[in-house]
């Protein structure tokens, strides 16, 4: 007896233990477009709960009141239909549908991340004078490259702010997609190659928080993190001279080594980098030779660029960048080795005369040139111009 009582204080005990080692930053957050994102997850839950509990209540209570052996209940099998109950049932379901319609509404508009911020917490607007900060942020594989444009630096896997100073993000990434989250200041937003999101925050305390990727992307995922420095004014002044004096430049050079995948990379501070680098990170021509995808989508805005913008082809390749030069299987793809599929070409059966599709190799290709007549566009032994840049017109 007295062994299955100290068994059951240890079961009793476990609970705690459990929610010792959680982390309720999401509940108890330091930034105010979090706390409204967490009051937005209490109401939601209270409004459910208001039928939820009812619901299973009332499941326990018919059980135990109309069981097989309790005769005083009454027994009416023929009762088919009550206009009062039909009101209970229905009205308060709908009411509360109402109610969380309506406050996912405006929690839609009031929290959209574009939406520049209006206040610095419930009880503060933000002074006429405040000037928001600006930062650039970057998703590598696997670790966070922030640009302050207005200061001349940049950090690797590590963010600080000021305490009640907006901050205005511009998000994107190099290669494929990851989400930028950090719980204690606001909501997570993705950040995409070739695309810019934007998320506009502020951060009401001090302290330091913990930033990471919520969007698997490769082997280096779980060590994707940063820290986020919430700072007073004069701490964040020490934190930017101290990236100026301990940084190194952050040329093109510098960022296409970085910019390799790598895992558990260390925190970085430059003192400067390259103008108009992260314009070029988000256009995909970082890379030297590369065209920049505003670029091009001018040149398709303008009706195309004629035959004579067929080498632009190459220029925009932005796939297998950091492809291997080893040995490749046959049927391998572009996209995950950078150069085309290894697949034997067929056999002539013609007599020896074989004809390829210009830039398909391994593919029997119709003589575009049989009789005198030709293909728009295309033209024997050459690879055909991209179909957004060949406008004949």
């Amino acid at each position: 007896m007295l062994k299955l009582m100290k068994f059951s204080r240890l079961l009793s005990v476990l609970p705690l233990l459990f929610l010792a080692g959680c982390n309720m930053v999401v509940m108890a957050p330091s930034g105010d477009i979090a706390m409204q994102q967490r009051d937005l997850i209490v109401i939601s839950t209270v409004l459910m709960l208001l039928i939820i509990i009812p619901v299973i209540f009332l499941t326990l209570f018919f059980a135990w009141r109309y069981h097989r052996s309790n005769t005083a209940a009454t027994y009416a099998p023929e009762w088919h239909h009550s206009t009062r109950l039909e009101i209970v049932i229905w009205a308060a379901p709908l009411a509360i549908i109402i109610a969380l319609g309506a406050v996912t509404w405006i929690s839609t508009h009031k929290l959209d991340p574009y939406r520049p911020l209006d206040r610095l917490d419930a009880e503060r607007a933000i002074p006429a004078d405040t000037k928001p900060l600006n930062v650039e942020v970057v998703a590598l594989d696997w670790k966070w490259l922030f640009f302050y444009p207005e200061l001349g630096i940049a950090t690797v896997n590590e963010l600080a702010a000021p305490v009640d100073r907006p901050i205005n993000f511009k998000i994107t990434a190099s290669s494929v997609m990851n989400s930028f989250y950090i719980p204690a200041l606001a909501g997570q937003i993705y950040a995409m190659p070739g695309m810019e999101t934007k998320l506009h925050a502020v951060i009401n305390r001090e302290g330091e928080y913990e930033g990471f990727s919520a969007n698997y992307s490769g082997a280096g995922f779980s060590h994707m993190r940063f820290k986020f420095h919430g700072l007073t004014q004069e701490g964040f002044d020490q934190w930017v001279a101290q990236v100026k004096q301990q940084g190194t430049m952050l040329n093109r050079d510098a960022y296409l080594k970085l910019e390799r995948p790598s895992e558990k990379e260390p925190v970085r501070y430059y003192a400067g980098t390259d103008a108009d680098l992260y314009n070029a990170i988000l256009n995909l021509c970082a890379t030297p030779g590369k065209m920049c995808m505003n670029e091009m989508m001018h040149i398709d805005m303008m009706g195309g660029g004629g035959k004579e913008s067929a080498e632009n082809r190459e220029k925009l390749r932005y796939d297998g960048r950091h492809a291997g030069g080893g040995v490749v299987e046959h049927g391998a793809t572009v996209p995950a080795t950078g150069v085309p599929a290894q697949v034997e070409p067929p056999k002539s059966t013609d007599g020896g005369m074989q004809h390829d599709m210009p830039g398909m190799p391994g593919m029997p290709e119709m003589d575009m040139q049989h009789e005198g007549h030709s293909m728009p566009g295309m033209s024997n032994g050459a690879d055909p111009a991209p179909a957004q840049l060949n406008n004949n017109n």
